[in-house]
């Protein structure tokens, strides 16, 4: 945890922002995998991480707006839980190190927030067990989340502390081990879910979750291919997505693209380098007033300039970005916001996390999936992560649509049938005057990757 005066002071300031009613922060219950005493992995609430640090089950937060005062709602353990799971601080305790002013049992939640008829904010729901649970403790009362909870909340997690970054970047390190791991295990003949494997448990041995499903496939064309069973050969690439949480559930978010032989082909170097491209010009618009839908427009148009080259494309390249051609090989957006969630509150609602007033989402295929498109702010987390896929079956439609058919060649793309994709992701602050990736250096350029895997 970090000090109770930082848990304090986030919930001042909050309180101070709503100036009415009380604000209730759930935090998550243990959810059954398959019977009710089997769990999945626990995984607290994200906002109610942020505001008091406390990772335990069935605990919850009020602030009172006008007097600032927070209050924990939760139950020590009985003997029996105990026999099961051992002992816990108490729930006293746990106030108090979360600088938190009083403790209530859980019982009285309901009667505490009903008594006096105060507006009620909630967050957005995520979990079914959370509207039973809304709904038992509001007596069956309508459930609308607090949009003004919303908008603050997104303001004060969007702006990250120097030990947020911390918390990153020691993610980040077991991140890059997991990475260089993958490209030293990788060869012909080896089945993905080994080397899938050995990334999860390199980080479990080192006392890390995943902060997301790992995502390693010679099929990297599938943009969330969770699928493991095929075996690797010589003259296919392999993507590996993935990364580590920090102990207080900070996430990482890094991707990589290399040979199963070791050795990038005269072809795969070609589509690797514009991809790198691609990154280096939205690296140079991470800067605080630079708009990121701009980054990934600039980054879609180095892609174009490339396969023009190739001669996989044709035409001029501004009018081909701005008709979307470039999506049949660059179809998602170009990064997300990062932080205590992979994808960093978009839990709250994706187009108020990524846009505003300003930056209205678009409809076009491809640019539709950016998320985060409004101007970047000293303290903001990102990833930049661009790719360049050869996708059969979105080839194959737009090609009997004739869609887009003066900016592509249509015809150049059947050596490409099994090629793959290249995605290369990194995790950047934006500083007073332009960026910083952080955590240690991951190998990104062709030598470097062959290096790590001679």
């Amino acid at each position: 945890m970090f000090s109770s005066k930082t848990y304090n002071d986030r919930r001042e300031v909050l309180a101070k922002n709503l100036n009415n009613g009380k604000i209730l922060l759930m935090g998550n219950s243990q959810v059954p995998m398959n019977y009710p005493s089997n769990w999945l992995r626990f995984r607290q609430d994200s906002n109610f991480l942020y505001y008091c640090g406390l990772d335990y089950p069935d605990l919850n937060l009020v602030i009172d707006t006008s007097s600032g005062e927070s209050t924990l709602f939760g139950n020590d353990l009985t003997i029996q839980d105990i026999v099961w799971e051992g002992e816990r601080t108490s729930i006293a305790n746990m106030a108090e190190v979360s600088g938190i002013q009083s403790v209530l049992p859980s019982n009285q939640l309901s009667s505490f927030l009903l008594g006096s008829n105060e507006t009620i904010h909630y967050l957005p729901l995520y979990r079914q067990d959370q509207q039973v649970f809304l709904e038992s403790i509001l007596n069956n009362n309508k459930i609308e989340s607090s949009k003004s909870l919303i908008i603050n909340v997104i303001s004060q997690r969007s702006i990250k502390t120097e030990d947020e970054l911390s918390e990153i970047e020691s993610a980040i390190e077991v991140t890059m081990d997991m990475h260089k791991l993958a490209m030293r295990q990788t060869s012909d003949g080896i089945l993905e879910q080994t080397i899938a494997g050995k990334i999860e448990g390199y980080a479990l041995q080192n006392g890390r979750e995943l902060a997301y499903p790992v995502i390693f496939t010679t099929r990297g064309e599938i943009l969330h291919n969770h699928n493991h069973n095929n075996i690797m050969c010589s003259g296919q690439l392999a993507l590996n997505d993935s990364g580590a949480e920090s102990p207080m559930h900070y996430a990482s978010d890094i991707t990589r693209t290399f040979p199963v032989s070791g050795r990038f082909t005269d072809l795969q170097k070609e589509i690797y380098n514009i991809v790198y491209n691609m990154q280096e010009a939205a690296f140079d618009y991470c800067k605080p007033g630079n708009s990121y839908r701009q980054a990934h427009l600039t980054a879609s148009k180095i892609a174009v300039e490339g396969l023009i080259n190739m001669g996989i494309m044709k035409g001029n390249a501004d009018d081909a970005v701005k008709e979307g051609a470039h999506a049949l090989f660059f179809p998602h957006g170009l990064g997300h916001m990062l932080g205590l969630d992979v994808h960093d509150m978009e839990g709250l609602g994706e187009d108020l996390v990524g846009y505003n007033e300003e930056s209205n989402r678009s409809n076009q295929f491809g640019l539709a999936y950016l998320r985060l498109a409004k101007e970047l702010v000293e303290g903001f987390v990102l990833t930049v992560e661009p790719g360049i896929y050869f996708i059969p079956h979105l080839i194959n439609q737009w090609k009997a649509e004739n869609k887009s058919s003066a900016f592509i060649n249509y015809d150049s793309l059947n050596k490409f049938v099994d090629f793959g994709g290249i995605r290369i992701e990194d995790n950047v602050v934006i500083t007073s005057d332009g960026y910083r990736i952080l955590g240690p250096h991951i190998p990104r350029t062709i030598n470097e990757i062959e290096d790590v895997m001679a």
